[in-house]
Formats: structure tokens, sequence, C-alpha cells
């Protein structure tokens, strides 16, 4: 028969317990930091994974990623339009038009499928993570809660210096200069006071004036000469 090994070390009764006891006194004897949430915000990282942005402006309705979501939480609803040619003599092309996306949050694993997959640079994280609801229904977002958290979303590092600036941006900056000079545009429209316009004025009808018959004179009458009677000597 083989003898089992004995343990190197030799351990007395209640050494666990001191063990523990020593850690909590060594954290008794330490400062207490206590983070005033919410009039504190904390210091999250660059890289967290807080809630989904969606930049409209790129999503080309591909539906990838509502397919490739492994919970199927994404919903995308669009039509398709028909848009003239762009020169004369061109051919009319078709584009979908996104009438709706939503995400329904009480279902999302926070994976980040959608946003790998995504060919156009439409969805990005964003580290908002105040979305909390007393319903479960209503952490379906609709594409204005996703959009407006994407103003949320940090800016990427730049990878070479004085670089161009991202495409994305550009564009998200055309599109909020286009919408605000519109609605300058129908500001001012409004405030414009519209021009009376005359009521137009019907002319009265004439009435002709009777005329009157200019007086005929009777022509003179000529007497007529005597016929000679036949029988009388001329």
């Amino acid at each position: 028969m083989t003898a089992s090994p004995q343990p190197s070390g030799r351990s007395f009764p209640g050494s666990g317990l001191a063990k523990g006891l020593a850690v909590t006194l060594r954290t008794m004897t330490k400062k207490t930091v206590t983070a005033q949430y919410p009039e504190t915000q904390p210091d999250l990282p660059p890289r967290t994974r807080g809630v989904i942005g969606l930049f409209e402006e790129n999503c080309t309705v591909c539906m990838l990623c509502a397919r490739e979501c492994p919970d199927w939480c994404i919903y995308i609803d669009s039509h398709k339009e028909t848009v003239p040619p762009a020169a004369p003599g061109g051919r009319e092309r078709s584009r979908n038009v996104l009438d709706r996306f939503a995400i329904d949050f009480s279902l999302c694993m926070y994976c980040g499928i959608c946003i790998e997959v995504c060919p156009f640079d439409a969805l990005f994280w964003s580290p908002e993570f105040e979305y909390a609801e007393t319903d479960i229904r209503d952490l379906t977002h609709e594409r204005d809660k996703l959009r407006d958290w994407m103003w949320t979303v940090p800016a990427p590092p730049a990878l070479v210096p004085a670089a161009e600036e991202p495409k994305e941006y550009a564009a998200a900056r055309k599109s909020a200069d286009r919408t605000a000079a519109q609605q300058a545009a129908e500001a001012a429209t409004a405030a414009r006071p519209e021009p009376t316009r005359p009521e137009p004025t019907r002319p009265e009808p004439t009435r002709p004036e009777p005329t009157r018959p200019e007086p005929t004179r009777p022509e003179p009458t000529q007497p007529k000469p005597d016929r000679p009677e036949d029988g009388d000597a001329r």
C-alpha cells in the first residue's frame, strides 16, 4: 500500500477565519469612495457598448443587419421610389426609402454583429446607457430615438495627423445645414406679410343711348307734262 501524501504546510484551526477578518480590517481602514450618481456621471471607457445609434443618411435598406441579427430584434420597413434621371435622356432609377428602423433592446444581447456587417457604416456603438423603462414593451426604440443617440457616439481617433474629415461627418453636416436653411426659409416666409390684392371691380353695364331718327325731307315732285291725245293735230 502506498501512503497518502502529507500536506507540506500545516494549517491550524480557524486560519481561514483569520484571513477573512484580516481582509475585512484592511478594507475598513481604507477611505470609502462613493460615486454620486446621477449627479456625477461615470467616466466610461471609449469602447463602451451602451446602445446602438443609427446614422440614417447612410442606410440603404439592404436588410443585412436584420438578417444577421441572431435575436431578430431589428425591424425595418421601406418602400421604393422612382428617381428621375440625373441627365436628360437618362434612365429612371428606383431606390429604397426607409420608413421604419426599430431595435427591441429587451431582446438585444449587444453582440455587435449588426454594426460589423453593415457595409455602409450606418450603425455605431453609443456609450449612452440611461434608457431604462418601467414597461418592457417600451424598450423598442424607433429610428428617431436611435438618431438622437447617434450624436453621443464618440469621434474615432484620427489614423493620420491632419487627415481629412470622415465622409460620414461631412454628409451629416451637409444634411443638417440643408435642414436648417429650409427651416429658416419657411420661417422667413411665414413672417413675411402677405400682400393684399385689391378686389377686382366689375364694370358697370353701360346702356346704349337711344338714337333719334333724323327727319327725312320729302323730295319735290315735278309736274308731269300733258300727253297729247290721239287725234289732236300736232
